[in-house]
């Protein structure tokens, strides 16, 4: 299928991020628009410098978008409306993940929709602002949670979602990346999204995995014509043997075989990693070739996938089934 896969919910263990990166959020509202594009982006600065988080607060001006900001395309006739919100951010192991700003295409037809999505985010630690856009069915959600906890929120309110994009609002050439793991025995997905130029965000799904530990990487190549044994070696462009930036440390996959992780890496970029893979292996300290590999794909980042209709069978995205995408199975 030519749509983003979504992410689907699984009960599993969390490993550790790193610091917060905060990252500006292009605000919209709920009248008539009729700002041009050079006081649009004026107030989106304006707005990324002053925003304030307290209870739940919605706008009546008109709407604001952002220019060549790498955020939010298409949108100029559209209306929305915007929830601001004071939530823990979300951590792993004490951690504060970096903040993204999420696109997911939600099924909404009314403005109780827009009311449901917003009061479930509400609930939701780690969600910073949340823009809700009915014309379009794009609900925006900017903060530090992961993409595995914003769609369970979504599908706790009875709709239907699909992840579409993911990244912060700059203009890196390269955004988003994901690698899915496609079976006949171990599923997943891995997404890794650019936060700035020297760190990247990462997470994972796995179903299917041995119990126990496992160490995973990125290795030098995508060659999977004899699985993750043609990939190489574990990435390593700064030359550290001891510590390779490709290594990924550990994954702990419960008594289910499902596995999560949610953090980040330092010195990571998004773009350099296109076309290369991500291996587990069957042991923590990868003595072994490896029991499953997948390429990394170059995936949308924020503003860059709002089609409902798949160009290669005519589907649309609310007609697709969990089988049409890969990390349903995880």
């Amino acid at each position: 299928m030519a749509f983003l896969r979504s992410v689907v919910t699984t009960k599993t263990t969390a490993i550790a991020a790193t610091v917060a990166i905060p990252a500006a959020f292009a605000l919209s509202s709920l009248s008539t628009p009729s700002s041009t594009s050079h006081s649009s982006a004026a107030s989106f600065l304006n707005l990324s410098r002053n925003l304030s988080f307290g209870s739940l607060t919605f706008s009546s001006n008109p709407v604001n978008r952002p220019v060549k900001l790498g955020l939010v395309k298409g949108f100029e006739n559209s209306s929305s409306a915007v929830a601001e919100m004071d939530q823990k951010p979300a951590t792993q192991d004490g951690a504060v993940l970096p903040e993204l700003l999420t696109e997911f295409m939600v099924d909404m037809s009314c403005e109780g929709c827009v009311k449901s999505v917003k009061t479930k985010f509400q609930t939701v630690d780690g969600v910073k602002n949340v823009d809700v856009d009915l014309t379009n069915q794009v609900v925006r959600v900017l903060g530090t949670s992961p993409v595995k906890i914003l769609t369970e929120a979504l599908e706790q309110t009875g709709r239907k979602a699909r992840l579409i994009g993911q990244g912060v609002p700059e203009d890196f050439l390269i955004s988003a990346a994901v690698a899915e793991f496609k079976g006949p025995s171990i599923f997943g997905v891995v997404r890794l999204a650019q936060v700035s130029m020297e760190l990247a965000r990462i997470e994972a799904n796995f179903s299917g995995l041995p119990p126990g530990k496992h160490g995973w990487s990125i290795n030098e190549f995508g060659d999977l014509t004899k699985g993750a044994a043609s990939t190489g070696k574990v990435f390593d462009p700064t030359k550290n043997e001891k510590e390779p930036l490709g290594d990924l440390g550990t994954l702990d996959a419960d008594e289910k075989g499902e596995a999560f992780f949610s953090g980040a890496k330092e010195k990571l970029r998004v773009a350099d990693l296109i076309g290369r893979s991500i291996v587990v292996y069957g042991k923590e300290d990868k003595s072994d070739e490896g029991i499953a590999a997948a390429v990394v794909a170059r995936s949308a980042g924020v503003g860059e996938n709002y089609k409902k209709l798949c160009t290669c069978d005519g589907t649309t995205i609310w007609e697709a089934t969990n089988a049409d995408f890969v990390a349903s199975k995880v």
